[in-house]
């Protein structure tokens, strides 16, 4: 069984930083892409951040670009998702996923003004 555990979430004041994690169970990430979404009250799920297969490939959602940083240590089967910066608008619950096939609970995030 793959499981997915999300951890690193709270709250905090506009301009500080999280770091999330995702440890993975069950299955070996090495060659697998991982994502996060995220989940806000009242909207749509939308994408933040992926992390190819090879960890050099990355990709960001505009509005979190030059702000968030991910990043994956295979040997932990671990994703890091490393939050600065933040503002109200990046509340919302923060989800991970193994190659869209499998999703954790989440991790609420909340940034207070």
């Amino acid at each position: 069984q793959v499981q997915l555990v999300e951890t690193g979430g709270g709250l905090v004041e506009a301009g500080e930083s999280l770091r999330l994690s995702c440890v993975v169970a069950g299955q070996d990430i090495t060659s697998n892409n991982l994502a996060w979404f995220r989940q806000a009250p009242g909207k749509e799920r939308e994408f933040v951040a992926a992390i190819g297969w090879a960890a050099a490939i990355t990709s960001y959602a505009d509005s979190e670009k030059g702000r968030f940083t991910l990043s994956r240590d295979n040997a932990k089967n671990t994703v890091y998702l490393q939050m600065n910066s933040l503002d109200p608008e990046s509340t919302a619950v923060y989800c991970c996923t193994l190659s869209h096939r499998y999703w954790g609970q989440g991790t609420q995030v909340t940034v207070s003004s």
